[in-house]
């Protein structure tokens, strides 16, 4: 089933997620609601917020690129990242590995056409709950270290929007208020 994407300014998107504690069939709806969810959109990634829910789970699905290769340690061995595709995460903490700062270009389905670049780790580890609640570790670079540490500052109400650099959000603050008045008009109208 398709969800209703929350856009900025909705009060959800500010809220911190409440840890995930049940790992049953209903979490497992939400992760394919999810994830159809995105695909519709054209997104790599979606966290519970985007979709009305404060809760510490996000879904993310990155394509193979052979152009851009990903590195991917999983539970302390090698894995190609196609094979955790899409990859459902419950409670995740990141941690940034040693490396250089990397400046992409970000866009959000919360923030329909609206893009800046934001400054992130190249490499992270991080810690998560699959779907049946079993821990797992994943190290990880490029996209997917990138997309993982978007989707999880959403579950600590953090939007992309406040980690860039004071200049290119200057840029884009036009985007961003319109998108604003656009969306206090469509929850007014609720």
């Amino acid at each position: 089933m398709l969800l209703r994407i929350t856009h900025y300014d909705e009060p959800i998107l500010r809220l911190s997620g409440e840890e995930v504690t049940i790992f049953d069939d209903k979490l497992g709806q939400l992760a394919e609601d999810m994830i159809d969810t995105m695909h519709e959109a054209e997104g790599i990634g979606l966290a519970a917020q985007q979709v009305g829910k404060a809760l510490r789970f996000c879904v993310v699905e990155i394509a193979h690129n052979p152009e851009n290769p990903i590195t991917c340690i999983f539970d302390g061995k090698p894995l190609n990242p196609d094979l955790l595709m899409p990859l459902a995460l419950a409670n995740p903490e990141i941690e940034e590995l040693p490396g250089e700062d990397m400046v992409y270009e970000e866009g959000c389905l919360s923030f329909p056409e609206i893009r800046g670049d934001v400054v992130r780790a190249d490499r992270v580890r991080v810690r998560y709950l699959d779907l049946k609640g079993t821990e797992h570790v994943l190290e990880c670079d490029g996209l997917l270290s990138r997309c993982i540490q978007h989707e999880t500052d959403h579950l600590a109400g953090i939007l992309f929007i406040d980690r860039m650099e004071p200049e290119v959000l200057a840029e884009i603050k036009p985007e961003v208020k319109e998108l604003k008045r656009l969306t206090k008009k469509a929850i007014n109208k609720k």
